[in-house]
């Protein structure tokens, strides 16, 4: 019998960034190899509940040739026997928006659209999942994927997936957005087998907006002092990269140990007076910890994981080129 992943995905636009992306959650192992389709130059597609994935690529074909997503969604499941029991959300580059729900689908199932996006679900848990992730992805600051991520959360939160969480996948092309502009892979972060997917997909994010994008540079720079540079050199000196005494200075010393943390984590996106001054402004919003990671009793961050999320808060207030 053909596996019944139980789904929900946000399919959105970013006209400002030029951005169109996939965000979704299953009770379904590496769904992220099975729902999102994105291209910069067409649009983004999620296709789930027994999906069929040709729905992926010959609907970005039609929305290359200019078909609206509402034709899109038309001219798929009017070609498909199974349409019934498909689930298919769609948004064009050029702004359109259209989703299908099939009436074999699995309840609760359904979908919700609005401005630049649509949502979709089935095998949910109440129909209050569709309606907290549209609010979600309305109502969040920041880029498309801060709000991507937010409307899985709120989803999640609002009942989910009926059977569960398993993974998750965040998918968003943009020009010349990937690697070296070589390719419209802006952002493509996915968590195949999770006790908590989208947590885990949101810190795999973070690490992957430190490494590979990029940010305007702030206007102003903040130097690391006080207490604040005393707890960083702690930190750091506890992971091997710094040798001396921990002090209020952050000296030529602390600048050195800082560089090679920054070449052991690939984050040379970054000058070392932007970490510098990411870390001096989001280290207090981070809660420490005493282990390289998230502590179990007391859920606090310590070591290099508190490290690398205080970069992230930090950089946060910058724009995204």
């Amino acid at each position: 019998m053909t596996p019944r992943p139980s789904t929900f995905s946000i399919v959105a636009r970013d006209p400002e960034q030029d951005a169109v992306g996939v965000a979704v959650q299953s009770k379904f192992v590496s769904v992220g190899s099975v729902v999102p389709f994105v291209s910069a130059d067409a649009g983004a597609i999620a296709t789930q509940s027994f999906a069929n994935v040709a729905y992926g690529p010959d609907g970005l074909d039609l929305l290359r040739e200019g078909r609206s997503a509402e034709e899109v969604v038309s001219e798929l499941t009017d070609a498909d026997d199974e349409a019934p029991s498909r689930q298919v959300g769609v948004v064009g580059a050029d702004g359109s928006i259209a989703a299908f729900t099939g009436d074999k689908c699995f309840d609760v199932a359904g979908d919700v659209q609005g401005d630049n996006y649509t949502v979709q679900g089935n095998i949910l848990e109440n129909e209050a999942t569709l309606d907290a992730m549209a609010e979600a992805f309305e109502t969040t600051d920041g880029g498309l994927p801060e709000r991507l991520l937010a409307a899985l959360h709120a989803g999640n939160d609002a009942g989910g997936d009926k059977r569960g969480e398993q993974s998750a996948a965040m998918y968003i092309a943009k020009p010349e957005g990937g690697y070296d502009g070589g390719n419209d892979r802006w952002v493509d972060v996915r968590v195949d087998d999770h006790d908590h997917p989208i947590d885990e997909l949101e810190r795999v994010f973070k690490l992957y907006d430190i490494t590979l994008l990029e940010r305007e540079a702030p206007a102003e720079m903040q130097s690391l002092s006080g207490e604040t540079a005393e707890a960083v050199l702690e930190t750091l000196s506890e992971l091997g990269f710094y040798d001396g005494t921990p002090s209020d200075e952050f000296d030529d010393e602390a600048v050195a140990a800082l560089e090679s943390f920054r070449g052991m984590n690939n984050f040379e996106n970054h000058s070392l007076s932007v970490l510098e001054d990411a870390i001096a402004r989001g280290w207090d919003d981070v809660d420490g910890g005493e282990t390289a990671g998230e502590d179990d009793a007391t859920g606090e961050l310590g070591g290099e994981a508190r490290l690398i999320e205080a970069i992230w808060q930090g950089l946060s207030r910058l724009e995204r080129k």
